[in-house]
This record gives structure tokens, C-alpha cells and sequence, in this order.
């Protein structure tokens, strides 16, 4: 693996705020001028602005505030969780890391980066991950039940996360089925869940997070409308979440809490105890939709979930137009029917 102190050690001096010249970088790390700059172009091309002024030296373009290991661990005590938690803040996947080595880990072993170099969503798609800006979390979860089980988690995944904001006092993002948290119906958050096992054992889940946290609107790669957590805090009707200043390591530490105790209500109740709690937050309930299977679509009006996590439509049966019915979908991708 790559050694990247000397950058994340710049980085951190450099999160204190204010001008850091070339010079006394590279007199506290015992490098040259010339290599502090190199050092600095490597940190951008992670997504970080930082600018130099002649005389000056550099500073970041906006606060950061880093991950700290110490935090963590106080946190974690003080909140009564025993989850080993794996600081790691350059990797090229948190839920890769987790999958490479499930057969070694307890469950609710949590991993978090400050950056991710192959970071993925669903479908394979690259999920943009700019350091130090958003969230990036993965947890392994052992579902004794098995993989049959497991239908609808990253429903009951996406409960959590909004369930742990509320706790926070970040209200107004909604659920989109059926792995996205939204924000005024722009992405704010993407829930992956990757699983390995044989039939008749237990699953070996791997459930990865990541989260918009107060991304730079100059962020490349990313082909949608999306919303960052500090949008959420600063609209001014959510007057409930300005006791709530966003802080990464307080996150961390609720969001796996929350995640960690509605697993084990999962396993206990199933998906029965949560179509209740999604249909309170889906972003579409009531409201044309069009979900999209291969090269079907099918139209019809949100109507929330079942307990077997399908996402409910109502649609209007073709010979009598003033008659509808409700269908249940498993599969497709879902979006908002154009007008």
C-alpha cells in the first residue's frame, strides 16, 4: 500500500486554517520546497482546493474538518458501542476492504476513508469520491438467517441513516426506492449492499454508505442533481438542525449506532417492522413515478413499499381508464415521470 503520510500530515496542518508556507512545511516534515509542492498537487488531485499566494504560502480553499481516530474512539465509548472501527483515509473501496476479509471480521466491524480512488454504487457504477468532503462508510454484517433474508436491506439501511439524522436534529430527507436518500429531490446519499454465502449458511453482508457532506459544487463526474448535508442544515426551515454543526466524527459515530441497532431489529422482525417507518420518509409517495426494468416502463402513482420491500404502483387499467389498480415491483430503477 502506498505510503501517503506526508500528504495527509501536510493536509492536517493545513486544516488549522490559515497560510502554511513551502518552507516551514517542509522544515517540520524534513522535505524540500520543491517536494512540498509535489506533495500539494497530489492532495488536489484527491479533490482538495488549495490555493498558494506569493509570500504567503497555501491554505485550503475551504475549512476541513478530518476524521481523527482519537474522536472516533472517544465517541464511540462514550455512546457504548464495542464496533471495531478501521480508520483507513485513502483506499480504493471501503466495501471492498470489508469483502476481502469477512471471514476475519465480528459483525458490525465498521470501515470509514477520507477518500475513496474506486469508489462504486449500484450497477457498477463509480461513486465520486472527493477527499474529506462526504462520508464514506462500510459495515459488515453477519445475517445468520442467510441471503434469502436480506431482501429489501438497503430499504431498511436508508431507514437508519435518516432515522440517525433526525436524532441529530437534520431534518427533511426523504427516501427514494430503493437505495437513495434525497433532499429535495436531489441525491444526497447512496446506499450499496454487496453479500457472499452459500445457500442454507449465513450471509456475509457488506453494507457501504456514502454521503454528500458539503461537496464543492465544482465536483466533476457526478450526472445528477445532488445535495449536500449542509444544504440540509442551512435550508431555513429545518430551524431544529442549527444545534447540529457538521461535524464528521459525531456523524460517524451515530450513523453506525443507529445502523447497528436497526440491523438487530431487522433480524428479529424482518422487513414487517419497517414498511411503516419507509413509507413515512419515501420522497415519492403520492407522486407520478416511472420505473424502468430493461426495456419496460411502467407509469402509475407512488404508493410506498410492502413488506417484502417491492415498491408498490398504482396503475390505470388499460380498458377502463377510470379503474386502477396496485402492482408490486421488485426490480427497475426508479424516476420521476417528466410532465
Amino acid at each position: 500500500m502506498k505510503d501517503h503520510s506526508v500528504k495527509l500530515a501536510i493536509l492536517k496542518n493545513l486544516s488549522l486554517g490559515g497560510f502554511h508556507s513551502g518552507e516551514e512545511l517542509g522544515e517540520q516534515f524534513g522535505i524540500s520546497r520543491a517536494a512540498v509542492s509535489k506533495h500539494i498537487q497530489g492532495i488536489q488531485l484527491w479533490g482538495v482546493d488549495i490555493f498558494r499566494v506569493q509570500g504567503k504560502g497555501y491554505q485550503l480553499a475551504q475549512p476541513l474538518q478530518l476524521l481523527d481516530e482519537a474522536i472516533l474512539d472517544q465517541q464511540k465509548r462514550a455512546s457504548g458501542l464495542s464496533t471495531p472501527i478501521e480508520l483507513i483515509p485513502i483506499i480504493e473501496s471501503t466495501n471492498q476492504h470489508l469483502l476481502d476479509k469477512v471471514h476475519q471480521l465480528e459483525s458490525g466491524a465498521v470501515c470509514l476513508a477520507e477518500y475513496q480512488s474506486k469508489g462504486r454504487g449500484r450497477r457498477g457504477r463509480e461513486w465520486v469520491s472527493p477527499f474529506g468532503s462526504n462520508l464514506y462508510l462500510s459495515m459488515f454484517w453477519r445475517l445468520d438467517a442467510g441471503m434469502a433474508a436480506a431482501m429489501g436491506l438497503s430499504l431498511v439501511v436508508g431507514v437508519a441513516i435518516v432515522e440517525a439524522l433526525e436524532q441529530l436534529g437534520v431534518n427533511g430527507v426523504k427516501l427514494k426506492w430503493p437505495n437513495d436518500l434525497y433532499f429535495q429531490d436531489r441525491k444526497l446519499a447512496g446506499i450499496l449492499v454487496e453479500m457472499s454465502g452459500q445457500a442454507g449458511g449465513a450471509a456475509n453482508l457488506v453494507i457501504g454508505t456514502g454521503m454528500n457532506l458539503q461537496m464543492s459544487p465544482a465536483t466533476q463526474g457526478i450526472t445528477q442533481p445532488w445535495a449536500s448535508l449542509s444544504d440540509v442544515i442551512a435550508d431555513s426551515t429545518l430551524e431544529s438542525a442549527t444545534d447540529f454543526a457538521l461535524d464528521r466524527n459525531e456523524l460517524a459515530i451515530t450513523l453506525i449506532n443507529t445502523l447497528k441497532t436497526t440491523l438487530e431489529q431487522y433480524e428479529l422482525n424482518g422487513m414487517a417492522g419497517f414498511v411503516e417507518r419507509w413509507n413515512r420518509l419515501d420522497n415519492y409517495l403520492g407522486r407520478p413515478i416511472k420505473l424502468i426494468m430493461g426495456p419496460r416502463e411502467v407509469v402509475g402513482i407512488a404508493r410506498g413499499i410492502n413488506e417484502q420491500g417491492a415498491i408498490l404502483i398504482e396503475t390505470s387499467v388499460e380498458e377502463q381508464q377510470t379503474e386502477s389498480k396496485i402492482e408490486a415491483f421488485i426490480g427497475g430503477e426508479i424516476s420521476l415521470r417528466s410532465a
